[in-house]
């Protein structure tokens, strides 16, 4: 199985992947130093690449931007910040090896539909190099492992936080499920008399008499009904719990379906008898799994990310035509330790794949066939073999609790860290050269 990675470097635009993040800046003629961080430099050049970037961001988005100065203060504080979390990441013991880093690079290339020497001629356009961009990349994976070991240590999730969100998604998915009740209703005019509210409850009664003595609903509904469902024996229709009277979903919880409340239920309008004829859950421990097989190559120094889409279009075409059918393939050429089962992932999940994988799976059909798809371990070729809804058991519930709880205050806990970090960090403000 595929793991997932908080931001997958394929993701990366190209962009992103040009901010030049290495251990030694390059001072460009009429550049200086903005600022001095642990022991690494921020230069106006970088602040005008990423001050450009925000720009021309919020020019596509339709943003406003606060005024000049502002931002170039905001802009200034990011990149220290980066600096920051990036020279921590150094000095942390992280290691990236050349293989993994010729991963990243083709997968950057493939993203972008360029090949290796393609993106070198852009980054040479965008005035750096296949050198300085390693760097960067390398940087990047670092950053990322280190930010998930260190923020997710600062994240306190405890039995108490689970069951209060287990409790709420359970109560979240009752208003959502739907009822189909049928009922009976005698009618009480609104300031009736004593003896005529004792001649409605009476009616009422007698239906419930009947009920109970096994005469059919819909039968004793048309005849003593008084609400404009008695024709149809009383029902009303599949209705959102939510938008029933609150009377009537509290009356009838513990009715089984097919059953009756045990009394008539008192409202406003007069006497209810409720019958419970289908209930349907909502979707709080419901989930859709799929099971999909996979065809993967991986890059290497003979073949980048781009060269094998286009071989993987072949094989893909292959198939589509009934030349070779998709499992052999996968047995042939599968560089996925699922390849001996003929690519067969099994049934999973929604969140078991990286983002880029998983968007293409959720898109295919039944015995869908993608088009190449590029993440960060090599080109896929996917296929949907059958999906199910299926309900998971309280352990699965409660891990998905978890995750659920750790990625709403992974913001907060980094944000903190990194705070920490800039407060222990040694960083010295230059000013513009005379």
């Amino acid at each position: 199985m595929i793991p997932t990675f908080r931001a997958a470097l394929v993701a990366l635009s190209l962009t992103c992947a040009l901010a030049p993040v290495v251990a030694q800046r390059t001072i460009r003629v009429g550049d200086y130093i903005v600022a001095v961080v642990n022991a690494d430099l921020v230069t106006a050049f970088e602040v005008e690449q990423r001050l450009a970037t925000v720009r021309e961001q919020a020019t596509r988005a339709g943003a406003r931007l606060p005024p000049d100065d502002t931002l170039r203060k905001q802009v200034v504080d990011a990149l220290i910040e980066d600096r920051v979390i990036v020279t921590f990441a150094r000095d942390s013991g992280q290691r990236v090896d050349d293989a993994e880093l010729d991963r990243a690079v083709s997968a950057v290339a493939a993203q972008n539909q360029l090949t290796l020497d393609q993106l070198r001629d852009r980054l040479r356009e965008e005035g750096t190099d296949i050198g300085r961009f390693r760097a960067n990349l390398r940087d990047q994976i670092m950053v990322e492992r280190v930010r998930e070991r260190e923020v997710n240590g600062r994240i306190r999730i405890t039995d108490a936080d689970i069951d209060k969100l287990v409790e709420k998604r359970r109560a979240d998915a009752a208003s959502e499920g739907e009822l189909n009740l049928a009922q009976i209703l005698v009618t009480v005019a609104e300031g009736a008399p004593a003896d005529e509210l004792s001649r409605r409850r009476d009616r009422a009664e007698q239906a419930m008499k009947r009920l109970k003595a096994g005469e059919d609903f819909g039968l004793v509904a048309r005849e003593l009904s008084e609400d404009a469902n008695r024709e149809k024996g009383g029902e009303i229709g599949p209705k959102l719990i939510s938008r029933l009277p609150d009377l009537f979903v509290e009356a009838t919880k513990a009715v089984a379906q097919g059953q009756i409340t045990p009394e008539p239920v008192r409202s406003g309008a007069g006497f209810h008898i409720l019958k419970v004829l289908q209930r349907t859950d909502g979707a709080a421990f419901k989930t859709t799994q799929t099971r999909a097989r996979h065809i993967l190559l991986r890059p290497s120094e003979r073949a980048d990310s781009a060269a094998l889409v286009q071989r993987m279009e072949g094989i893909r075409r292959q198939i589509v035509r009934g030349e070779r059918r998709f499992e052999d393939l996968a047995r042939e050429l599968s560089e996925d330790g699922s390849g001996a089962a003929g690519g067969d992932l099994g049934w999973t999940s929604a969140g078991a794949f990286v983002p880029e994988f998983e968007t293409a799976l959720n898109a295919l059909a039944l015995n869908g066939l993608s088009e190449p798809v590029v993440s960060r371990f090599g080109v896929h070729l996917i296929q949907v073999l059958e999906r199910r809804e299926t309900t998971l058991d309280i352990r699965e519930v409660r891990e998905q609790a978890r995750n659920q709880l750790r990625e709403q205050r992974f913001e907060s806990a980094f944000m903190e860290w990194a705070r920490e970090l800039r407060q222990r960090a040694y960083v010295e403000l230059r000013e513009p050269p005379v």
